[in-house]
């Protein structure tokens, strides 16, 4: 839902989009919360699922 907005609303911007959206799955490797523990396969398929919601969001304007 974050990315559709983002898509949207903000200016069309795909390297921000992919630095964040990668940067946070990296940063869920490192933070010590039970929340951020999932699989390799889990990552990867939210990583696509935010690129669906980004693309989404730009077909929405």
């Amino acid at each position: 839902m974050i990315w559709f907005i983002y898509g949207k609303y903000f200016k069309k911007n795909w390297p921000l989009f992919f630095l964040l959206s990668l940067g946070w799955e990296i940063l869920e490797l490192f933070i010590p919360f039970s929340f951020a523990i999932e699989t390799t396969k889990n990552k990867i398929a939210d990583i696509f699922i935010n690129i669906i919601g980004y693309k989404f969001g730009l077909l929405k304007k």
